[in-house]
């Protein structure tokens, strides 16, 4: 009992990264026809969020110091991001199984999403004592808008296969999307003033930048699945944009592909820093993943066969990275070295 209530207190609020990675995986696989497997990984990615799901409320009333700690830290507090997104890339392998348990995913997003997207900028920005909190930034604020376009991905593949309220979904996907786009530039704007004005060190880019690339590329299946709904007045009235914008975004993650591979390449090969697991390569697989569903859902929105073909070739890519990352963190439970399930913070 010692062992469980000491993993309970070292839970990282970034763990439901395992369940973004599992969970987008089968997504692409299930878009390529491989629905055995995909289903396998569903049911894992199941069955991890409703274990990481209790053990986050028994860390919330065992130790809640410890939680309220992360909460105030910027390299962890954005982590506890990674349940709404966590539960949004699940309900959306949901949608056509269970449209109710996809529903019922989607209500837990928006309202956890609610108060995480008030709460932890409060608690790592205003009222922090410290300054300059921007020296703090780095790639985890991403996940803010992760869980935000995991919301319009939601809200916009339930819309089409539900008889009610489906106004209200198209007006949530639209406004999800807006306001992930939104904070992905502010992100974008931190990150880059935090790069440009403070050292740099190899051990500070760590796998959670990889997220800039995810979040991009999540902005890029909300809005493709946005403009296939049915059509509503603010569907009407947006459409065209979000259809203009989502290949731009498409084209910037396919730039930042080689770049994170680069600062791999910086960190790991010329600054020999040793290329072992820890729990941020989930941080890693999300990414990758979510570029392959991009790549896929784009092409057949706006009948781009180049961008589907990228998009079904790189499923291979992120398949590899999580059987890779899987049998590392599987290696690391039997040596006890391994806590969580996944982080896209720092441990």
């Amino acid at each position: 009992m010692g062992r469980v209530d000491t993993a309970v207190a070292d839970l990282p609020p970034g763990a439901f990264a395992f369940v973004m990675a599992t969970g987008i995986v089968s997504v692409g696989l299930d878009q390529v026809g491989l629905a055995v497997v995909s289903a396998t990984l569903l049911v894992l990615a199941g069955a991890a969020w409703a274990l990481l799901v209790t053990a986050l409320v028994a860390r919330l009333v065992r130790h809640p110091r410890r939680a309220l700690a992360d909460l105030r830290d910027p390299h962890r507090a954005f982590g506890y991001f990674t349940l709404v997104a966590g539960s949004g890339v699940l309900a959306v392998r949901m949608t056509e199984l269970a449209p109710g348990v996809g529903l019922t995913l989607l209500a837990l997003a928006v309202v956890i999403g609610l108060v995480l997207g008030y709460a932890v900028p409060w608690a790592v920005v205003l009222s922090r004592q410290e300054r300059p909190v921007l020296a703090e930034v780095d790639g985890t604020w991403f996940i803010w808008v992760v869980a935000s376009q995991s919301v319009a991905v939601t809200a916009a593949g339930l819309e089409p296969v539900v008889d009610v309220a489906q106004p209200e979904l198209a007006a949530l996907a639209v406004a999800a999307w807006s306001v992930g786009l939104v904070l992905y530039a502010a992100c974008a704007v931190f990150v880059a003033l935090r790069l440009v004005t403070y050292p740099v060190v190899p051990q500070d880019l760590d796998p959670p930048y990889w997220v800039a690339m995810g979040a991009v590329a999540i902005t890029v299946v909300a809005g493709a699945k946005v403009t296939e709904m049915t059509t509503t007045p603010i569907v009407a009235a947006t459409s065209g944009l979000i259809a203009g914008l989502v290949v731009l975004c498409w084209a910037w993650a396919t730039w930042l592909v080689p770049v994170l591979f680069a600062v791999g390449v910086w960190r790991h090969i010329v600054h020999r820093i040793p290329l072992r697991y820890e729990s941020t390569w989930w941080s890693i697989v999300f990414p990758l993943g979510m570029y392959a569903v991009a790549g896929m859902y784009l092409g057949r929105a706006d009948s781009l066969p180049v961008v589907e073909r990228i998009g079904t070739a790189w499923l291979w890519v992120a398949v590899t990275a999580w059987v890779i990352a899987a049998a590392a963190m599987a290696h690391g439970w039997l040596r006890g070295t391994v806590l969580g399930a996944g982080s896209t913070v720092r441990r």
